[in-house]
């Protein structure tokens, strides 16, 4: 996956040399920009991302789901995603705020981090929250603050940044949590599909069995098993599997690593495993698939 600055790079050019170590981004959006992330092609960011829709309306693939964004609507952007957009209206408006993964573990909001961005999956199985339009308004104010810090000169910009993150997450929270009458699921089970979320997303390319996640979490890997496929849909395996195709398809796009390599770096044991696997995780062979880039 890319982190937060290379991942800029690729869809919108370098970030200026006194941003390029920044943890943090927020920016105003139209549609020119927001179709530039197409640039991503297959490829995948470390980073949450939150956007909310100030004007007019937006239409993306998440994951192979298809969704519509319009005024009010903040739309989240999960670690090791697939996106495509397919449309924007001329008249589209929204603010982006990005945060690097490995920023966010790293810091005490990194559980509102993961709380916020995976909610809206968790109860609402679709990556956006519709909200009203006081508390759009009170995000936004809070975004567009960030906003102004990002492109200022100030001393202490980057740790006001952090703390008005952490902020925003919480009100953020707040705001989703009146869209919904009851919760799915217990704040157990939320808590230990967050905690793989997190544990996958790091430990992916060196781990890719279920017992290291089950040990790392203190749970059994049949209990691991049901809290993941009961929250997501999906299986433990299938969501490490998609991290790993993704990361093949980075390092088949922009490393010029054999392919026997590549199998080397993503932990498998052989080159012929890692071809059978990425063959059936994205219909080609690694070698067919980097010849039809």
């Amino acid at each position: 996956m890319y982190n937060l600055a290379e991942g800029w790079a690729k869809m919108l050019g370098e970030l200026p040399a006194s941003r390029q170590n920044d943890k943090i981004i927020c920016v105003h959006t139209d549609g020119d920009m927001t179709m530039h992330a197409n640039r991503l092609q297959q490829e995948t960011m470390a980073c949450y991302m939150f956007t909310l829709v100030i004007r007019g309306w937006f239409h993306i693939v998440y994951n192979g789901q298809e969704l519509y964004l319009k005024e009010n609507d903040v739309y989240t952007y999960n670690a090791g995603t697939t996106i495509s957009i397919i449309a924007a209206s001329t008249d589209y408006q929204g603010i982006c705020l990005l945060a690097e993964q490995d920023f966010a573990l790293n810091t005490p909001v990194m559980k509102n981090a993961a709380k916020a961005a995976y909610f809206s999956m968790i109860e609402l199985k679709e990556p956006k929250v519709s909200l009203c339009q006081a508390d759009a308004a009170h995000l936004l104010e809070l975004m567009q603050l960030l906003a102004k810090y990002y492109d200022s000169e100030h001393p202490y910009r980057k740790e006001s940044m952090e703390m008005l993150y952490g902020l925003f997450l919480l009100d953020l929270i707040k705001a989703q949590e009146k869209t919904i009458e009851s919760h799915r699921f217990s704040n157990r089970v939320v808590e230990i599909y967050l905690d793989f979320i997190k544990l996958a997303t790091k430990d992916f390319i060196e781990h890719h069995d279920i017992g290291h996640y089950a040990s790392q979490l203190a749970v059994t890997t049949t209990y691991l098993s049901r809290i993941v496929k009961q929250v997501s849909g999906r299986t433990v395996v299938d969501y490490i599997n998609r991290l790993l195709a993704n990361e093949a398809v980075l390092l088949l796009h922009n490393s010029s690593m054999s392919i026997a390599q590549i199998a080397e770096r993503l932990n498998f044991a052989e080159t012929t495993t890692f071809a059978r696997f990425f063959k059936r995780m994205k219909g080609k062979n690694p070698l067919e698939y980097r010849k039809s880039l």
